[in-house]
């Protein structure tokens, strides 16, 4: 049984993508984005819960956060939440939902997120590195054990790099997206 699997190393490249863009999503850009708040974990009910299963976080305006505390006496508990996440936002707290107007970003603020965003997208074209080269030892493996000769083998090695070059270019334009739009460019 052959080890090397297309689709399989496929599958794991573009989980890399997925990933970037999650990890991209939470990053603040000035910009309303109800992922900015979704990592907030809130102290209810005596255990510690995901701020999405205590309420509804929408956008209203480019720059507003509506949070909408489904129990009442979970306010406080909520905005304290995310005061303490080191976002950089102050709730105001109208009786029934929490507002978060969002702040502009200052150039420093926005050289700091795209370092963070530009980490983000090396772990990325790594993981993408080190599938990768399973893939080749993969390749090598099976032409040792005979199940593909040379030709085949050299074949599908020029798949594998075609492939991980076709996702680190789509890497690089999320990357490069996301970069534009938190440096304002």
């Amino acid at each position: 049984m052959a080890k090397y699997d297309k689709a399989d190393l496929e599958r794991r490249m573009k989980g890399a993508i997925d990933a970037l863009k999650h990890d991209l999503s939470g990053l603040r850009t000035g910009r309303a984005n109800t992922a900015l708040l979704e990592p907030i974990t809130v102290t209810v009910y005596g255990s510690n819960m995901p701020i999405t299963s205590v309420a509804t976080i929408s956008a209203p305006e480019p720059r507003m956060l509506s949070v909408q505390v489904w129990d009442k006496s979970n306010i406080g508990p909520v905005e304290k939440a995310i005061r303490s996440a080191g976002l950089g936002l102050n709730p105001i707290n109208d009786g029934n939902t929490l507002r978060l107007p969002i702040p502009d970003l200052t150039e420093e603020r926005r050289k700091e997120l795209a370092k963070l965003a530009s980490s983000y997208a090396e772990k990325a074209r790594v993981a993408v590195r080190n599938v990768r080269r399973d893939g080749m030892d993969d390749l090598k493996t099976d032409e040792k054990k005979g199940e593909i000769s040379e030709d085949e083998k050299k074949r599908a090695e020029t798949d594998v790099q075609k492939l991980t070059d076709d996702i680190i270019k789509q890497l690089d334009e999320e990357f490069g997206r996301k970069e534009k739009e938190i440096l304002g460019k």
